[in-house]
């Protein structure tokens, strides 16, 4: 699976009752923990903000970045350590952490140019995170009444055929529908988002839909295609009305369509670009209600499936929609994973 990593953290706490549905378990955040594809990213209590950001693309705007503080780049287990850590034990080309309204970086803006690693203000691309930004769009159709979630997503996506995934299976990353981005021959096209989907229509499913959990970009692929024929307007239009503009999500944008971009890094499941300011300030929107109703939030947050010990996901780890709960204590070897993941060749 060709994936761009960009992490970032916040510390967390949750309560959880015994109820099961199919492999799931309702979750009460006490306080948002979140994050989205491989990143986790959220907002704090008492408005602490918390991100970092493993950058593992071949390259990243940038522009010169404050010295870390001596200080606290000395302290074992400091943001700035750890931020160390992950270039220089790691091999990430460079990292990001925003912590309480201050920066904090390491290594280099693009790997072998020497170039500083991004600051406040440099733009990355979400990568897995651009997730959380399409689930909540559909979660406002849903509010709208415009989408049902225990409908089948034919319904919206006739594209889809006879395939009986309901749209709270595309969701929470639970349709069974493979990978579209390891059948792309990459050497060809443009290609469509319909002519991705019907890729992986073609080939076989991974699990019957609702039987398993398995994360694949196809699954918000189709969830793209279900915002433009119910919304009456593309994708992208459709997210910067009804999420970055009533959040003022001024630096977060959609690269221009043709625009190279890293394997799999595109459209409604990764394709946004964002800053670190903007990523916190889309998710304090989204958790303190200025973007759903608190049913829905509570929705994408409480409706969660056990996904620890799959993909990068530490033990504890859950999965809503487009959001994922990563207990603090499982970062280190959550990034450690993704990493691993780029050192073998991905989002090259």
């Amino acid at each position: 699976m060709s994936r761009e990593m960009t992490a970032a953290a916040t510390e967390t706490e949750t309560r959880t009752d015994n109820r099961t549905d199919n492999g799931t378990k309702t979750a009460t955040p006490t306080w948002p923990r979140t994050g989205a594809g491989t990143g986790i990213t959220g907002a704090g209590r008492h408005g602490r903000r918390v991100v970092v950001a493993a950058l593992l693309a071949p390259a990243l705007l940038a522009t010169a970045a404050p010295a870390a503080n001596a200080r606290e780049a000395a302290r074992p287990g400091g943001v700035q350590h750890q931020l160390d850590v992950l270039v220089e034990r790691d091999g990430a080309p460079g990292t990001l952490a925003y912590v309480n309204s201050r920066t904090y970086t390491a290594g280099t803006a693009q790997a072998g140019t020497g170039r500083p690693a991004v600051d406040a203000d440099a733009r990355f691309r979400l990568a897995g995170d651009t997730k959380a930004f399409t689930a909540a769009a559909v979660m406002g159709l849903v509010a709208d009444g415009k989408v049902r979630l225990d409908s089948p997503a034919r319904r919206y996506v006739p594209q889809l055929g006879e395939n009986p995934v309901t749209v709270r299976e595309l969701l929470k990353q639970r349709s069974g529908l493979p990978e579209y981005t390891g059948l792309i021959d990459w050497s060809g096209g443009p290609y469509t988002d319909e002519d991705h989907l019907a890729l992986a229509l073609a080939a076989d499913q991974d699990f019957e839909p609702g039987a398993d959990w398995g994360y694949s970009n196809t699954n918000y692929l189709v969830l793209g295609l279900l915002i433009n024929n119910t919304s009456g307007e593309n994708h992208r239009d459709h997210i910067e009305r009804t999420v970055l503009g009533p959040l003022g999500l001024k630096d977060t944008y959609w690269p221009a369509r043709g625009e190279p971009t890293p394997r799999g890094m595109s459209g409604p499941s990764g394709g946004l670009v964002s800053t670190q300011k903007d990523l916190n300030a889309f998710w304090a929107g989204l958790f303190e209600g200025r973007l759903l109703p608190g049913w829905a939030v509570r929705q994408m947050t409480n409706d969660t499936t056990d996904v620890g010990g799959r993909d990068v996901y530490p033990r504890g780890s859950r999965y809503g929609y487009g959001v994922a709960s990563i207990p603090l204590s499982g970062l280190r070897g959550t990034v450690d994973a993704a990493l691993c993941a780029g050192r073998k060749g991905v989002s090259q």
